[in-house]
């Protein structure tokens, strides 16, 4: 609880007086201390073989309200999530100050407003990232990747850059207290994951996707494939 007191006081305090860089060191600090609390370490993995730039969109596979602060660990990012986790006590609040960006499901018009949005952030030099599943879904398992959103790469002129998150045990094996599906509560899955013993988070940077003359769809697909290949999950391609 003092942890989340304290990032409260960052948001509510700190942030107002500082700049954008002292902003993500903050989150890099404060992500990285939930972590620990919840016996979550990192281990990441770049396999992006040097196509890694510094403008792109950001995508990955989305298993637990655990994923957003294990990517802002290793880099903070502007993320896109559905509109219901402002509503969650504390980490709601937080998200927000953040500058996470909520999407209404369903809704044609919020997302043509939001990817609008997006794509000036790109131009801005923001690091703007979604889960493309549009929900979690249970470890072993790659979800289909909506491709709306994709488009804002395409007119910011910006590869899609993938990355794969998955939790593993002390034997290796995939942690399945980390999973956050069905109406389990975030209160149920702290609970879970702090009952569950220690933790690897193993985030994995992929190749980046070019988006010149490629269809939104055709990068959803791409995408997805990475993903899932790097997690060793069969999909059709």
């Amino acid at each position: 609880m003092s942890h989340l007191l304290v990032g409260l006081l960052i948001c509510g305090v700190c942030f107002p007086l500082s700049k954008i860089a002292t902003h993500e060191r903050l989150i890099r600090w404060w992500s990285g201390r939930l972590l620990t609390i919840f016996q979550v370490q990192l281990k990441f993995i770049d396999d992006s073989e040097g196509t890694a730039v510094s403008r792109a969109l950001i995508v990955s596979n989305h298993v637990s309200w655990l994923d957003i602060f294990v990517m802002n660990t290793q880099q903070p990012c502007y993320f896109v999530a559905k509109s219901d986790i402002r509503s969650w006590p504390i980490i709601g609040w937080l998200s927000q100050k953040a500058g996470t960006i909520f999407l209404e499901r369903g809704k044609q018009r919020e997302v043509r407003r939001i990817y609008e949005g997006l794509v000036h952030q790109i131009h801005a030099g923001k690091r703007i990232a979604f889960f493309p599943e549009g929900t979690t879904a249970a470890q072993g398992s790659v979800l289909p990747f909506h491709a709306n959103l994709f488009e804002a790469a395409i007119e910011a002129q910006v590869p899609v850059e993938p990355f794969s998150i998955r939790y593993l045990d002390a034997s290796g094996k995939l942690h399945s207290a980390v999973d956050f599906i069905g109406e389990m509560t975030i209160v149920e899955s702290m609970q879970a994951i702090f009952g569950g013993g220690k933790i690897t988070a193993e985030l994995r940077q992929l190749r980046s996707i070019s988006t010149v003359d490629a269809h939104r769809r055709e990068i959803a697909q791409a995408a997805r494939v990475a993903v899932a290949h790097s997690l060793s999950i069969e999909i059709k391609a």
